[in-house]
């Protein structure tokens, strides 16, 4: 089957590589219809990760059940359906206790497993024909059938769940205001979760001009931190006393105010400023143990120059980590099929996967408008 696959930093390409095949009898095998391109696959694109050549990239899969094994008692061939991008048994005690991403049984000496993800297991990506599912039963979701909003659905994988996750942290609740800083696809998604959670003003902070755009059509504020402090902007908006709540939508690659370099803990202490005394900080962006890309030796490390002081000071508080997309999933795709949710507002390119090599290219320069890219194999 043809799959895109990691040669070096800054170098996938379209492959022939070997099929799937059913190895335990709650597999499943899925042929892919459309797979995501992630901000998560630009670290491991840019050499920023420990990858090596030969990964298959893709944990953002949906497609057509083509086989199932013996122990699969849920789905059958023919099912449309879109996986989590975490692979979870759902048995173990973070999986009962709904902490799917952080499963204790599917990657032994790491806590969660990821399609296509360095240091998340076994488990081959799905840019690619086909996809082996573990534990299907469990990481399949089941969709309407047909064709019909493809590119919504397929955000449920990882973007939806992942800024709906990031309210969740926070603990945004109806008539309060929040700041999610980063407008890229997951910040995007935490801004429209906030709204449908009834938050009364949502600002979006980025320095894109495509992504501050995107914010202001679905009723967001847009922050443009290349025009001043953003904290500061947006106290000037709340009245001086900042957001009840704030979303850190970026991670550890994140830019300077005035965009002449990365400061990996630059949105972390922006959000500290931003957010009033006793509020909450909810950070779904992707911080990694180490960064051989870091512009430091602390970052280099994974150390973080934050200031604890200030966040003691205010008495905020914080949830982090990778979204448990199966908490949220079944909900948000209720929401889709009733009208209420369209996350494919994020969608910018839908492109054969053929074209992967050029798509990762311009989504990694933020060219072009790409924004977010679906591969259809």
């Amino acid at each position: 089957m043809k799959a895109v696959v990691y040669k070096g930093p800054f170098e996938v390409a379209v492959e022939e590589v070997e099929n799937p095949r059913i190895e335990h009898p709650n597999d499943a095998i899925v042929r892919i219809t459309t797979a995501a391109i992630c901000g998560s696959d630009l670290h491991m694109y840019e050499g920023r990760t420990k990858a090596e050549p030969g990964i298959v990239f893709g944990h953002e899969n949906m497609g057509i059940v083509e086989e199932v094994g013996p122990g699969v008692t849920s789905i059958k061939q023919g099912d449309r359906v879109v996986m989590p991008f975490n692979v979870a048994c759902g048995f173990c005690k973070n999986c009962v206790a709904g902490y799917t991403g952080f499963c204790l049984t599917v990657n032994p000496g790491f806590a969660g497993g990821a399609y296509g993800y360095v240091a998340m297991g076994p488990y081959t990506g799905g840019q690619a024909e086909y996809l082996r599912v573990p534990y299907a039963d469990f990481n399949c979701l089941k969709l309407p059938p047909g064709t019909e909003q493809e590119a919504d659905f397929a955000l449920l994988a990882d973007i939806f769940p992942t800024g709906y996750h990031g309210c969740e942290l926070a603990q945004v609740s109806p008539g309060e205001s929040v700041a999610v800083y980063g407008g890229g696809p997951v910040g995007l998604m935490a801004a429209y979760s906030a709204l449908l959670r009834g938050a009364s003003k949502v600002f979006v902070v980025d320095r894109v001009a495509e992504r501050l755009q995107k914010a202001e059509e679905i009723g967001a504020i847009p922050i443009n931190f290349q025009e001043g402090d953003p904290a500061a902007q947006i106290k000037e908006q709340t009245n001086g006393e900042g957001t009840d709540k704030g979303v850190d939508a970026v991670g550890y690659q994140a830019q300077m105010h005035t965009g002449e370099g990365e400061e990996p803990a630059i949105v972390l202490n922006s959000l500290i400023e931003t957010v009033r005394p006793t509020g909450m900080l909810g950070v779904p962006g992707l911080y990694v143990p180490a960064d051989p890309g870091g512009p430091d030796e602390n970052a280099k490390r994974g150390m973080l120059l934050m200031g604890i002081g200030r966040f003691f000071e205010k008495g905020l508080r914080m949830g982090t980590g990778q979204c448990n997309v199966k908490r949220y999933n079944r909900q948000l795709r209720d929401l889709i099929i009733a009208g209420r949710a369209k996350p494919s507002f994020v969608v910018s390119h839908e492109l054969p996967l053929d074209q992967a090599p050029q798509a990762y290219e311009k989504f990694d320069k933020r060219v072009e408008g790409y924004t977010k890219v679906l591969l259809h194999p």
